[in-house]
């Protein structure tokens, strides 16, 4: 009897999908987004009157397509850092009236010219749900109360009636909230400690229910799973608030550092093991409280961002120097940054029983899958595509997918599969989809399929994002040099579906009866 595991060859992987086996649903809020009061993401981004495309409201119409493309289910406002010194009725009534304030958290000058009901209007247009952060850094319970009367009470109270008077007749309506924005971290304004913040987030929770019990509230996790308080932070916070609140926040950033791209490929296996053990502190808490109540993920910050960059290059200083719409965190995204983007999104729906609600940070010029140029195009960068496509395609429930891969060894990671994978599988539609990186950066990975517990199905699409150079990148000159290819190697025989992958790639296919 022979006792050994074959490893396969490392050009090899096996996937068996069988529909018994699930994860959990898909919600849509999975393919949330963000946008903050920074740099050009709101003007300039989606607000430039002057520009060409521009509508009455002055929002960019090109913009607008390009976010209705992405498939951005819902949309968290207005920060981020900028949150916490952000006073919200700053945002409403005349616009002629509203005050001009100096933004501590980006060092810029904030004009107050795009508010809540501006805001909500372009969230109508580009058909996202609308996610507000309240500030729990230099405001509190009061405020926030304040805030959630005038966007969510119908009428016949102060605030309500300030609404209606400043032209919304009817409630926002706003389901999900956050509660502040890393409290963790020393940079942020209103820091505090995890007892502290616990205990803040506990009370503005149970204030907010009394007004309006409907609400979904998000308290602050770690800033990232590299914090000195990680997992302390998440148990302490939950044992104050764990009644009060639905979720608790994951943030997670990836660049590649000193050249090492075969860690930065592996970026995936970090994601996955900071969700995990946000669950695991989580349920311990459950578990000592003996509640019956099971706490979720929102992963409301997650992107490739380039934060050496930002700090060498970006950062703006100086007490005479407030900038109006900064070009800060343009970071320009490569082949490589989208296959590593696409292996985040495969890590969020691998955990999709737990992770049920995402925002892609950010959404236009800052860290994002669209940039603009004023007075010029839109254009998508190479995360766009990954994001798109799976937006589209991943219905249904994720299936709990059985991977055999070759390893690699990395600096920073360990030892990790060459090809990452997750399907999804929408039993009523009768269809299926498979996402698939290839974290080689030499080899083709040839990946077999085993579907027989799915019914009978045919491939309708595969496409790829590949290119021979992996720092390939969308740019203002160039802003088609990097897209989705047709993956002709891709069929179905029977039950079987083969595909080759090229190095350093993220690939879709998409089956249906």
């Amino acid at each position: 009897m022979n006792d050994s595991v074959t490893t396969p060859s490392v050009n090899t992987a096996h996937l068996t999908l069988d529909p018994h086996f699930t994860v959990g649903p898909i919600n849509r809020r999975l393919f949330g987004s963000f946008v903050e009061h920074l740099g050009r993401c709101v003007y300039d981004g989606i607000y430039e009157p002057g520009h060409a495309t521009a509508d009455s409201e002055g929002f960019r119409e090109d913009v607008i397509a390009l976010v209705q493309e992405l498939g951005v289910s819902a949309i968290r406002y207005p920060g981020g850092n900028f949150v916490s010194g952000f006073r919200w009725e700053d945002s409403v009534g005349p616009r002629e009236d509203r005050p001009v304030r100096l933004d501590l958290a980006w060092h810029s000058t904030e004009t107050n010219q795009v508010g809540l009901h501006e805001f909500s209007s372009w969230l109508e247009k580009v058909g996202s749900e609308l996610m507000l952060a309240v500030n729990l850094g230099t405001r509190g319970t009061l405020e926030a109360l304040d805030l959630l009367e005038y966007t969510n009470i119908d009428k016949g109270t102060a605030l309500a009636d300030r609404r209606m008077g400043n032209g919304k007749a009817d409630p926002f309506g706003v389901k999900m909230w956050c509660l502040g924005n890393e409290m963790d971290g020393p940079w942020q304004l209103g820091h505090r400690s995890a007892e502290d913040y616990g205990k803040l987030a506990s009370q503005t929770a149970k204030a907010m229910r009394q007004l309006d019990p409907s609400v979904e509230l998000v308290a602050c996790g770690s800033s990232s799973a590299s914090m000195p308080t990680f997992g302390e932070w998440e148990r302490t916070v939950l044992t104050h608030a764990y009644d009060d609140v639905d979720y608790i926040s994951c943030h997670a950033y990836y660049e590649e550092k000193n050249g090492d791209l075969g860690s930065f490929l592996a970026s995936a296996v970090d994601m996955d093991r900071f969700i995990e053990s946000v669950v695991a502190t989580a349920d311990h808490v459950k578990a000592v409280r003996g509640s019956s109540k099971t706490i979720n993920i929102s992963f409301d910050e997650w992107n490739v961002w380039y934060i050496e960059r930002y700090h060498g290059v970006d950062k703006i200083e100086g007490i005479d120097n407030w900038p109006v719409a900064p070009r800060l965190l343009e970071d320009r995204y490569s082949v490589a940054d989208a296959v590593v983007f696409g292996n985040l999104l495969i890590s969020l729906l691998k955990h999709a029983d737990r992770v049920t609600s995402a925002s892609l940070a950010q959404l236009v010029n800052v860290i994002a899958p669209i940039m603009t140029e004023p007075g010029g195009p839109a254009w998508r960068q190479t995360t766009f595509y990954p994001f798109a496509l799976t937006s589209r395609l991943a219905q249904g429930s994720v299936l709990e997918v059985k991977l055999d891969a070759g390893t690699y060894d990395t600096a920073v990671y360990g030892t990790v599969p060459l090809v990452d994978a997750v399907a999804t599988h929408d039993a009523g539609a009768g269809t299926a989809a498979v996402f698939l990186v290839n974290r080689s950066q030499t080899e083709e990975a040839t990946v077999t399929i085993d579907s027989a517990g799915l019914e009978s199905l045919r491939l309708i699409e595969a496409h790829t994002l590949a290119d021979e150079d992996f720092y390939a990148a969308n740019t203002l000159q160039e802003p088609e040099r990097v897209g989705l290819v047709s993956n002709d190697t891709a069929s179905v025989s029977g039950s079987t579906v083969t595909v080759t992958l090229p190095p350093v790639s993220w690939t879709a296919l998409a089956l249906a009866r």
